[in-house]
């Protein structure tokens, strides 16, 4: 053992003793020894349970109580012998640049010997950029801003959580309750419970997370931060790429073209066709992607043109210059075009370079942000008919695929019926539940042009086939045809067994059973309201006090003590609870779930108006989450 112990500062102590806290559930003033992993984990310190057992070993040993009990100052002693040696075990990290492209390696409890990643300085500098103009008004990130886009300072921005949430908020309004992030006196615990709570959000508006801990982000891992934003702003920059929230996207349509062919367009897809679609007017060439077709800007300059061209309602026009078409440099032309965006307000995302060399992703994220300020697009003409048919994505769909994205399936599912027809979400689905999926059987992508539909229903049979016989659905009347021909009924009703069984699969990992029905859900719900006097129970999941989320808060009070802020409930009087006040407690309740470690998909919405599919997932998140404390 070194003499030079570490030393904790008070603030690092108040750290300790919060973390030390949360574990001592009876405040008895003890932890026993199996909890010491969880310990170390709340006080942000990542150990490998080999290395945990280790040190319990040795404790043991020397411990003269023999009762297998560790106190405050008995870990403190402990956490100060390990972090005096973190020195000779830390993370080691070399940082290269070549290109714009940084890259960095080491060894650290999480990742592997050798490992290598990058990230693109480009990519940092316009993020920063973005995020400075978005959040410069926010009382909550003076602190944080403006951040500097030639250095590194993004990554430690993510540190405390309140920049990650707020961006969340600013790409899907409402998404987290602003009254549940920790905002002062940000210890170590409360900048950790901040960045669960960013993370559990953004699974649950379609990022995929699977990857990323909050250790990973307290940490600042460029590629992990970078990678996490770039999905949160896309996210909010594709948001009313759909023409059920734009109309005007009709004007999209080709000559002869269905409406059902607009409709299944990537916001990807729907982007280029806008982008042409100024470009045909311009009596000019069109582009067929975001990265080779617009290193020339020639493409830019002729849609900033025709944006200005039918900007309507500005009290002042504006011409855009064309004249740097003439410039030959194309890096100097770039500069030219960019200038000319700027007087449009949008010169976001991309630097000169980054249009010359091509960067597919900026670029894409300046055409959308194109789109958004200045669409230029006319009002759909004619009496409106065929417009006034289209349904925009309900609330049960955008949920379901939110959770299917959050999953990392491939491709992304932009639309739930027409990107799941071919089958290859759903098997990809169906292993996310352990259902083992011979891909030899699969027919994958690129189909011949013809048998396609052919070779897209095998596939969907085999969905159905593994659903029935191997996860045992209720599939009753459901066919392969069904889902190949995108029938809104029987996907969903599919993809809701799936989302199920996924909710519950954590309870039969903890020892549950393998089959949890409903019913051992609603008893666990009651009993453990009732066992710590809580007044609130449930006959069921379609139970009307569902929609005041009084038990859910009171479920969230019981399992993580000290959680809940009871001056933000509402209670209600002699005359209940306002529709205004049960929306104002699901909000925070679905929000302190996730903020607890609970991945929850459910709205408030589906709690005010108690959906009892989606009350079901919620509490059966809570369960596994209870019971892995319990273990703990």
């Amino acid at each position: 053992m070194e003499n030079h112990i570490t030393q904790i500062s008070r603030e690092h102590l108040e750290d300790l003793k919060e973390a030390f806290n949360k574990i001592d559930i009876d405040n008895s003033g003890f932890v026993s020894d199996f909890e010491l992993q969880e310990l170390f984990r709340q006080a942000s310190f990542y150990l490998p349970g080999y290395k945990v057992r280790e040190i319990v070993a040795t404790f043991m040993a020397g411990d003269t109580n023999k009762d297998e009990k560790i106190s405050f100052e008995e870990f403190v002693s402990i956490y100060q012998e390990l972090k005096s040696k973190e020195l000779s075990e830390t993370f080691r990290k070399s940082i290269t640049r070549r290109n714009g492209i940084r890259s960095f390696g080491g060894t650290s409890g999480n990742s592997s010997e050798g490992t290598q990643h990058s990230y693109s300085d480009e990519e940092k500098v316009a993020f920063v950029n973005w995020i400075n103009k978005g959040l410069a008004n926010d009382p909550d990130c003076q602190h944080l801003l403006p951040m500097n886009p030639n250095d590194d300072s993004l990554f430690s921005s993510v540190r405390d959580g309140i920049l990650l949430c707020k961006m969340i908020n600013q790409s899907q309004p409402d998404t987290i309750d602003e009254r549940v992030i920790n905002k002062k006196k940000l210890t170590t615990f409360k900048m950790t419970e901040n960045l669960v709570l960013a993370l559990n959000s953004a699974s649950a508006i379609g990022c995929t997370v699977v990857s990323i801990d909050a250790h990973d982000l307290m940490a600042g891992k460029p590629h992990l931060v970078l990678g996490l934003l770039w999905q949160v702003i896309k996210v909010g920059l594709f948001a009313d790429m759909e023409v059920s929230r734009n109309e005007v996207l009709v004007n999209l349509l080709s000559d002869g073209e269905h409406l059902d062919r607009l409709l299944s367009l990537s916001p990807e897809e729907m982007l280029l066709r806008w982008v042409n679609h100024h470009l045909q007017n311009a009596g000019t060439k069109t582009i067929s992607n975001f990265s080779e077709d617009i290193k020339d800007s020639r493409a830019y300059f002729y849609l900033l043109e025709q944006i200005a061209l039918q900007e309507e309602n500005r009290k002042t026009s504006i011409k855009i210059d064309m004249r740097g078409l003439k410039e030959r440099d194309l890096d100097r032309r770039a500069e030219l075009m960019l200038q000319q965006a700027a007087r449009l307000e949008c010169r976001q995302f991309v630097s000169p370079h980054d249009v010359t060399s091509g960067n597919s992703k900026l670029n894409l994220a300046f055409v959308a942000n194109l789109f958004n300020m200045h669409p230029s697009l006319q009002r759909a003409q004619g009496d409106g008919t065929e417009v006034a048919h289209i349904e925009g994505e309900s609330r049960e769909e955008k949920t379901f695929r939110n959770w299917i994205n959050s999953l990392g399936v491939s491709p992304y599912v932009n639309h739930m019926y027409s990107d799941l027809c071919d089958g290859l979400v759903i098997l990809q689905l169906l292993e996310k539940v352990n259902v083992r999926v011979n891909w030899r059987k699969v027919n994958s992508h690129p189909y011949p042009v013809l048998g396609a539909n052919m070779k897209k229903l095998e596939n969907c049979n085999y969905a159905v086939e593994l659903g029935r016989d191997v996860a045992h659905f209720s599939l009753v009347g459901i066919g392969g045809e069904n889902l190949s021909e995108g029938s809104s009924l029987h996907t969903l009703a599919f993809v809701w067994q799936l989302m199920r069984r996924y909710t519950v699969l954590v309870l039969s990992d903890l020892g549950v059973g393998e089959k949890v029905g409903d019913q051992i859900i609603l008893n666990w719900v009651n009993s453990t309201l009732s066992q710590k006097k809580k007044d609130t129970q449930i006959s069921s999941f379609k139970d009307h006090v569902i929609s005041t989320s009084l038990p859910v808060i009171d479920l969230i009070d019981i399992i993580a003590p000290g959680t809940v802020k009871w001056d933000m409930v509402k209670k209600g009087g002699r005359g209940g609870l306002t529709e205004s006040d049960k929306l104002s407690n699901a909000k925070y309740a679905i929000s302190l779930a996730r903020k607890i470690g609970t991945r929850v998909y459910t709205l408030p919405d589906d709690l005010v108006e108690v959906n009892p599919k989606m009350v079901l997932t919620l509490f059966a998140c809570l369960m596994g989450h209870g019971f892995k404390k319990a273990r703990r």
